[in-house]
């Protein structure tokens, strides 16, 4: 349930990323979210990709009793919107 409840916190920060305007900086950033009665800590990190375009994103998750045990970790891509 835990693994659960951590993958959809990961989810989640993804699509909040993708969503973002401007999109998220190079770096570190961490911070806490709830779900279902679990608090979690995610840790994100924004790297950049060969093509200046896009950007990686990875997010692990783990419970705020147990920060150093990853329940989830998630990586995606981000892309940023054609400028005119």
């Amino acid at each position: 349930k835990q693994r659960t409840l951590a993958l959809w916190v990961a989810q989640n920060r993804l699509a909040e990323a993708q969503l973002a305007s401007p999109w998220p900086a190079l770096g570190l950033r961490d911070g806490s979210d709830q779900q279902a009665g679990s608090q979690f800590v995610w840790r994100e990190t924004v790297s950049g990709t060969p093509n200046p375009a896009f950007r990686r994103i990875e997010i692990v998750v783990a419970e705020s009793g147990a920060p150093a045990y990853a329940l989830a970790r998630l990586a995606g891509y981000l892309g940023q919107a054609a400028q005119r």
